[in-house]
């Protein structure tokens, strides 16, 4: 157990209560330990804490357009690899055409976002159809396949040497967020034992401590008569989630958590109504979550925090530094132009810092670090 310093102190002109009732002429930034969990100071400033003039050296706010990549290939093997750290490995993973292979991840659980498209996942657990919005988890060393019936994207998480679990509910109970009664899992239906027993040869591309290896089945090793137990490929649609929401405060990224692995967290941004409370915040705060890294895919919708960003994008902001609202949305939130978000985001919290892979040019917006610039 953590015994954090921690007693009660107050310097100069402040708000009593975080997020709320700011100080007239003043910008809160959130100083924090363990993501939204630890010790935290809240600051006010005369100045936002994101305008800077200038910026130089590597850590910086970086944003991805993942719609410029092309991809070549008809196997997750093939997708493009983002970001990366010993706990954790993102990709982005078109693809038009049905795979004629199985694979199999032996260095994680994998979790695949449908970005784009439908199709119908064969795997040694059944069969079951996926479509837009559809989280997958599938646990370590599941071999499967992907039908595609509308051309995939597909944004892929592997919690390396690690797997996925429920986040904890506390005191809103186990139905809260989404009840697991919504999970979905494959089925032993009449499309898989029609599949199992085709006739052929079948190969299996195994990623294990990130090699490939390939084995030869001489029949369908997707022939199961039956199972039982408690361990499956499970789907999840954002629109089955209910996020927590509160009228007089803006709740922290973490109440929006979906997933749990080794080392970070998946979190799920849906619409919901903002905040009425005249003396709350209306966007999220600006922070130092000095301890995560924060990368977020922008599935759909109207970014209500971001400037110039649309679906399909990827931003990282590496910790070490503060980042929040961009100046035209906190400008909106603050005159409470709006009253309903319609965003949907898939954000990622890294324990550990994330590589970021050699990307074609253009994938890249150079200029993003900018994009909190107070224009003239």
């Amino acid at each position: 157990m953590r015994n954090w310093f921690q007693f009660p102190i107050r310097e100069g002109n402040t708000s009593r209560q975080a997020h709320c009732d700011m100080p007239e002429g003043t910008f809160e930034r959130e100083i924090g330990k363990e993501g939204f969990f630890g010790p935290a100071t809240h600051m006010y400033h005369r100045h936002p804490p994101t305008g800077w003039s200038g910026w130089e050296g590597p850590l910086r706010p970086r944003a991805f357009d993942t719609n410029k990549l092309q991809q070549p290939g008809h196997s997750p093997w093939d997708a493009t690899p983002l970001l990366h750290n010993t706990h954790l490995r993102v990709r982005i993973w078109n693809c038009n055409q049905s795979m004629n292979h199985l694979v199999r991840n032996g260095d994680g659980d994998e979790c695949l976002f449908v970005h784009k498209g439908r199709g119908q996942l064969f795997c040694d657990y059944g069969q079951m159809r996926f479509g837009e919005g559809d989280y997958i988890i599938l646990p370590r060393s599941t071999s499967w396949r992907l039908e595609i019936e509308q051309p995939l994207t597909l944004l892929m998480i592997e919690a390396t040497h690690g797997s996925y679990m429920h986040a904890d509910r506390g005191l809103v109970g186990r139905h809260a967020l989404f009840d697991p009664a919504m999970l979905e899992y494959p089925c032993l239906d009449d499309a898989f034992k029609a599949q199992s027993r085709q006739p052929g040869e079948w190969q299996v591309l195994l990623k294990a401590r990130e090699q490939m290896n390939r084995i030869t089945f001489p029949f369908n090793p997707l022939d199961a008569e039956g199972w039982t137990g408690d361990l499956t490929v499970v789907k999840l649609n954002w629109r089955d989630i209910r996020p927590l929401m509160s009228h007089r405060y803006h709740l922290p990224p973490s109440a929006h958590t979906t997933f749990v692995a080794n080392g970070f967290v998946i979190c799920t941004f849906v619409p919901r109504p903002i905040e009425s409370d005249p003396g709350a915040l209306k966007v999220p705060f600006y922070h130092n979550n000095d301890d995560f890294d924060e990368v977020i895919f922008y599935h759909q919708g109207n970014f209500f925090s971001r400037d110039n960003i649309d679906a399909g994008m990827i931003t990282l902001h590496p910790c070490g530094f503060t980042h929040g609202p961009h100046p035209k949305a906190f400008a909106a939130g603050a005159s409470h132009t709006r009253t309903e978000t319609d965003e949907v985001a898939v954000m990622i919290d890294s324990r550990l810092p994330l590589e970021v892979a050699e990307l074609p040019d253009g994938v890249e917006n150079i200029d993003y670090v900018d994009s909190w610039k107070v224009k003239p």
